[in-house]
């Protein structure tokens, strides 16, 4: 029996998806839910499982845009398994890279005269402030013509004898929708950003006193910054409601709850997972669930509704060692907050100079909804509960809030 396998629908308003890789080879016997190709939607890349097992026959190629319901692969459910044969192996396929063939000049046998210019071809070289060293001659025994001088280009820079090769590899469908939405962002979005600097002090006294007896409380969980920018942000949020809202046309779309866009780096890219009703989790939650939804992104697992839906973002470029810099919107989205890394530096602190770990936040917001008083309002309201944690964020009872 011939079972023909169509493309599963991946989400809702999703037609069409593209082959990213074939984990499997033409005539290969697969087993049934074993990962037979990588497909990349507008939104993710999923994996597409085998619906039974047999000897498999491809009908699509890496790169071909195949509408959803579309057969891409025929399974031959009463084909018998090879003895000894094992599931077929994942398939590393590098994008292939074509390199024109450069032929060999023949080489001249060298005399007195080779490298040397006539006269007329000299008065060229000498124009074009070109050494005839450079130039190979053409003319008898080597010699530098008058036709060899006109044609000589001048040097555009020292010759390293370093590779110049060039790769031409076409961009996911997940990565072109990525760059479709953030020009979009950036033309049809009112952007700008507002900067502060927030002093870790105090937080990273929190950690340091109580992190190993978090970890060892919580299964492994770590208590890292994440959960503590999370929840001054969703604390944020309430105090300045028109933060967590969105453009709808010629309306504004408000929210009272905080789903918090976090954007980890998968292997596909940049991913941008959301914990949902962030503003109720509790420090440990908050943790779990960014630590479920980076290793679903690390393992290629990551589905569109765990990107759907958030109404603000939270993006750390301070992991990769970013000072300071200006994010952009994630649209719908109004708004989202940078972090960076953290330095010491001295700052003034009741009239001396002390050195403190510092670090610069970012506010990029949509100012067609958000006004300036909100804007910069909502960034000293992340910094003050960020300086002042016990007491805004943990109700002056940390391991209450810590769950010890």
């Amino acid at each position: 029996m011939i079972l023909e396998m169509k493309v599963p629908s991946p989400g809702e308003s999703i037609t069409e998806v593209e082959i990213a890789t074939w984990l499997v080879k033409d005539g290969d016997y697969v087993e049934k839910d074993q990962a037979i190709a990588e497909v990349d939607s507008d939104k993710a890349t999923l994996e597409l499982p085998a619906e039974a097992s047999g000897i498999i026959t491809l009908k699509a190629e890496e790169g071909d845009a195949v509408a959803v319901g579309q057969v891409v692969c025929h399974i031959d459910t009463a084909a018998a398994k090879p003895d000894g044969a094992t599931a077929a192996p994942a398939v590393e396929k590098a994008p292939e890279v074509k390199k024109e063939e450069v032929k060999a000049a023949p080489v001249a046998e060298k005399t007195y005269a080779t490298g040397t210019p006539s006269p007329a071809a000299k008065k060229i070289l000498d124009e074009k402030n070109i050494s005839p060293s450079d130039i190979v001659g053409t003319g008898k025994g080597g010699r530098i013509t008058t036709e060899d001088a006109a044609n000589a280009i001048p040097a555009m820079g020292t010759p390293t004898g370093g590779s110049r090769g060039t790769e031409r590899v076409k961009l996911s469908m997940l990565r072109r929708k990525v760059a479709e939405r953030l020009v979009a962002a950036k033309n049809e979005t009112a952007m700008l950003t507002t900067f502060n600097e927030v002093n870790m002090t105090p937080i990273n006294i929190i950690r340091n006193q109580y992190k190993d007896e978090f970890k060892a409380k919580h299964n492994g969980i770590g208590l890292g910054y994440m959960s503590f920018f999370t929840k001054a942000v969703t604390r944020a949020l309430q105090l300045y409601p028109d933060v967590n809202s969105m453009m709808d046309g010629d309306h504004k779309v408000a929210f009272d709850f905080a789903d918090i866009s976090i954007a980890v780096s998968g292997p596909k890219g940049l991913m941008v997972p959301v914990v949902r009703n962030a503003e109720l989790l509790t420090f440990r939650g908050v943790e779990a669930e960014i630590k479920r939804l980076a290793l679903r992104a690390r393992d290629g697992q990551i589905t569109v509704d765990d990107m759907t839906g958030g109404t603000f973002t939270i993006t750390n470029g301070g992991v990769f060692g970013s000072m300071l810099s200006t994010p952009i919107i994630n649209p719908p989205q109004s708004g989202i907050l940078g972090m960076h890394n953290i330095i010491e530096r001295p700052i003034a602190v009741n009239g001396k100079v002390e050195i403190h770990p510092m670090m610069y936040v970012a506010l990029s917001y949509d100012h067609r909804i958000i006004d300036g008083r909100e804007s910069v309002g909502f960034l000293v309201a992340v910094k003050e509960a960020l300086e002042n944690p016990m007491e805004l964020l943990m109700d002056n009872n940390p391991k209450k809030a810590l769950e010890l």
